[in-house]
């Protein structure tokens, strides 16, 4: 059997730690727990009247996190998503949070385990289930959906440019044999893409994003996630998210921006009658991102983005 220690290495953590501005006494949680990698420095500064919550659909990360912090009593585990953070609130019987922590990353772990499926590099079994209990997987989307699904699934999640060509030569293999592992799909690729647009990295890496996305549904949710977060906090509470690509940072933008919400009023009005009251305020207008060094060490950092908002009921604009 497989034996790959769950490793992550956390993104981002300074930043994140600061960013979270956390209180001994406080509540927290981190939405994505993974390794606790970032968990570990939060329990840290908490107290022992402070609780840490650490979600996750992956229970090899529980497993690991579990482990991990063996020594701290102030800490509850959930399986689940963050997708579904106000019914795990409802479900502990907590209102209100002081901070909340989403980092969406895939882990290191995931990736790199042949059994998982994520990888363009290991030939294994098509799978790429971040929840192993889920029924839908990679091989599944990729032996049936229909050649136009494929298509618009490869463009959108994973902007490529070549995505009917892919999607036509996947159609066409399946034909004759199913497809069921990464090798037979990066070929299927490989195949797909001129050989004038190879130079920008491995070939198969948007189109296995992309089939990612769509087996885990990393994207529908996000905005409303995003919404429900900030709902959850306290006044003054933080939510953080680390992105990894533009699509979660376009959700993750639009949905700050949202919250913060405009006023309609005329400008001649000495006060806001339009209740258009905002949720808070976004802490950093750009993202923050990895230093060079911290790039060099974890390469996997290049493309992460921290959004940071603040949550500020006001009823005036």
């Amino acid at each position: 059997m497989e034996k790959i220690e769950f490793k992550h290495n956390p993104v981002l953590l300074n930043e994140c730690i600061e960013a979270l501005n956390i209180k001994p006494e406080g509540i927290y949680i981190d939405g994505t727990l993974g390794g606790a990698g970032h968990s570990s420095k939060i329990i840290e500064r908490l107290s022992a009247k402070g609780l840490l919550i650490g979600i996750d659909k992956d229970e090899e990360a529980l497993k690991t996190a579990k482990n991990k912090l063996k020594k701290y009593t102030n800490v509850k585990y959930i399986y689940g998503n963050h997708d579904d953070i106000k019914e795990i609130l409802e479900n502990l019987r907590i209102q209100e949070v002081d901070g909340i922590l989403l980092d969406l990353g895939v882990s290191s772990y995931q990736i790199d385990a042949k059994s998982r499926g994520f990888s363009y590099i290991e030939n294994s079994e098509l799978d790429m289930r971040m929840d192993v209990n889920q029924e839908l997987t990679a091989k599944t989307v990729v032996n049936t959906y229909s050649e136009e699904k494929l298509a618009d699934i490869i463009f959108t999640y994973g902007e490529e440019k070549f995505a009917k060509k892919i999607a036509k030569n996947i159609v066409e293999y399946r034909k004759n044999k199913q497809i069921e592992t990464t090798l037979e799909l990066v070929q299927i690729i490989e195949k797909s893409i001129p050989g004038f647009a190879k130079n920008n990295g491995h070939p198969a890496k948007r189109t296995f994003q992309a089939i990612r996305i769509e087996v885990n549904n990393e994207i529908e949710p996000l905005y409303n996630t995003v919404m429900n977060c900030i709902k959850c906090l306290k006044n003054g509470g933080r939510l953080c998210i680390i992105t990894f690509h533009s699509l979660e940072d376009r959700a993750v933008k639009n949905a700050y921006t949202d919250a913060v919400g405009k006023c309609t009023c005329p400008s001649d009005l000495p006060y806001c009658i339009c209740n258009n009251n905002s949720l808070g305020t976004i802490i950093n207008k750009k993202p923050i991102t990895a230093s060079e060094q911290e790039i060099k060490e974890n390469s996997r950092s290049k493309s992460a983005k921290l959004r940071i908002f603040e949550k500020r009921i006001s009823k005036n604009c």
